[in-house]
C-alpha cells in the first residue's frame, strides 16, 4: 500500500500488517468477557506463563535453567544462596516481571524509569554491579549463543556516550509525542529500537522483552499477563535474530516492516495459544485423570513422542496410544510426523 516514516525508520503499511493488527484487536475487544468467564483458569495460566517467561527470556541470553528448574527456584527463593549467574538473572527477571504485573501504570517510560528497571533486573548479578542502572561505557555488539555453544555477532549497536544518550532521548520523545501510530506497532518499534541502541552494558535483550510487556499493559492489552511472549520468541529464536540482523544491516533509516510483522505474528500466536489453553482447562472436568496427566506432559514437552510419554508416566505403550487417540478425537492435541518420528503437541 504505502511506505511511511515512523521515528527514524521506514514501515510498509501493507494489508498483511493491517490484518494482523485487526485480528489482535478483535481478540482484545472480547477479552473482558473472556476474563470474567475464565477467572480461575486464568490464575493457573498466569503462574505457568510467569515461569515460562522468566525461563525463556533468560535462556535466549544463554541461561541453562529449564522451566522446571526455574519453577523450583522461584518457589524457594533464598537471596543468600544465589551463587550462580543463571540463578541471579532468573530472580532478577522474575522480580521485574512481577513489578510490571503489579504496578505497570506507575512505571514511567522515561530514561530514569528505564534505568530503574535495569537496576532491578541486574540487582542480584554480582558481575553486573558496576554498570547496573547506568548507560553503557563500552561498545557492546549483540551476540547470540548458538546451539553448538559458539557465539555469533548479530549486529553492531549505538556507540556509548553522547550517541546512546541522544538516541534514547529521541526514542522516548517519539514514544511520548507520536499519537498517530497504532499502539501495537508502537510497542514493536520501541522494542526494536531499544535493543538496536543497546543502551546498557548488559541485559538489553531481557529488558527489551520486559518493556514490550510493560508497554502492552499500558496500552490496555491485559491478556499478555496470561501468556508468554518470551516463550514464543525463544521458540522462534533463529528467526528472531535473523530479522533483527537483516533490519539493522540497513541502519540508519532501515525498513523495519519484517520486524513489526514478526512481533505481531508472535502476539497472534500467543493469543491463539491462550484460547487453546482456556478451552483445554474448560474441558478438564470432562476428561480422565490419565488424559489430564498426558495433556500436562505434552504442554511441558512440546513435540514429545508416545514412547517418551510411556516412560515418564510409567504407563504401557498401548494404553498411551489409546489415550492419545482419545485426545486427538477431542481436538485437544495434534499429531505431527509419521512412523518413529510421530510426536504430539497441544492444539
Amino acid at each position: 500500500m504505502s511506505n511511511v516514516n515512523v521515528h527514524t525508520l521506514k514501515l510498509d503499511l501493507d494489508w498483511n500488517l493491517i490484518s494482523l493488527v485487526s485480528e489482535i484487536d478483535r481478540f482484545d475487544a472480547a477479552w473482558n468477557a473472556i476474563e470474567r468467564r475464565e477467572g480461575q483458569s486464568l490464575k493457573e495460566l498466569k503462574s505457568i506463563a510467569t515461569v515460562r517467561s522468566v525461563g525463556a527470556s533468560t535462556r535466549i541470553e544463554g541461561s541453562r535453567l529449564s522451566d522446571e528448574e526455574v519453577d523450583v527456584l522461584l518457589k524457594h527463593i533464598d537471596i543468600s544462596k544465589l551463587q550462580e549467574r543463571d540463578q541471579q538473572e532468573v530472580v532478577g527477571y522474575f522480580e521485574v516481571l512481577d513489578l510490571i504485573g503489579e504496578s505497570f501504570e506507575e512505571i514511567p517510560v522515561t530514561e530514569n524509569g528505564l534505568k530503574n528497571l535495569h537496576n532491578q533486573l541486574m540487582r542480584y548479578s554480582e558481575k553486573d554491579q558496576w554498570h547496573k542502572g547506568d548507560y553503557k561505557k563500552h561498545s557492546n555488539a549483540v551476540q547470540a549463543e548458538m546451539p553448538d555453544g559458539s557465539s555469533q555477532i548479530i549486529f553492531r549497536t549505538t556507540e556509548p556516550g553522547f550517541a546512546t544518550e541522544d538516541a534514547m532521548r529521541a526514542l522516548i520523545d517519539w514514544h511520548d509525542q507520536d499519537k498517530a501510530v497504532h499502539a501495537l506497532v508502537k510497542c514493536a518499534i520501541f522494542s526494536y529500537e531499544f535493543v538496536t541502541i543497546h543502551p546498557f552494558q548488559d541485559g538489553n535483550g531481557r529488558l527489551s522483552r520486559l518493556l514490550a510487556t510493560l508497554l502492552l499493559r499500558k496500552y490496555g492489552y491485559g491478556w499478555i499477563q496470561y501468556v508468554s511472549l518470551e516463550h514464543e520468541i525463544e521458540h522462534q529464536k533463529t528467526e528472531y535474530y535473523r530479522i533483527l540482523r537483516s533490519c539493522q544491516a540497513q541502519r540508519p533509516g532501515e525498513d523495519i516492516t519484517p520486524w513489526v510483522l514478526f512481533f505481531l505474528n508472535c502476539l497472534k500466536n500467543i493469543q491463539d495459544s491462550l484460547m487453546t489453553k482456556l478451552r483445554t482447562h474448560g474441558m478438564e472436568k470432562q476428561i480422565t485423570k490419565r488424559e489430564k496427566d498426558l495433556l500436562v506432559l505434552i504442554e511441558n514437552y512440546p513435540g514429545i513422542k508416545s514412547g517418551e510419554i510411556a516412560k515418564k508416566l510409567n504407563i504401557s505403550s498401548p494404553t498411551v496410544k489409546r489415550i492419545l487417540n482419545d485426545l486427538l478425537d477431542k481436538k485437544l492435541i495434534e499429531k505431527q510426523g509419521v512412523g518413529p518420528g510421530t510426536n504430539y503437541n497441544i492444539m
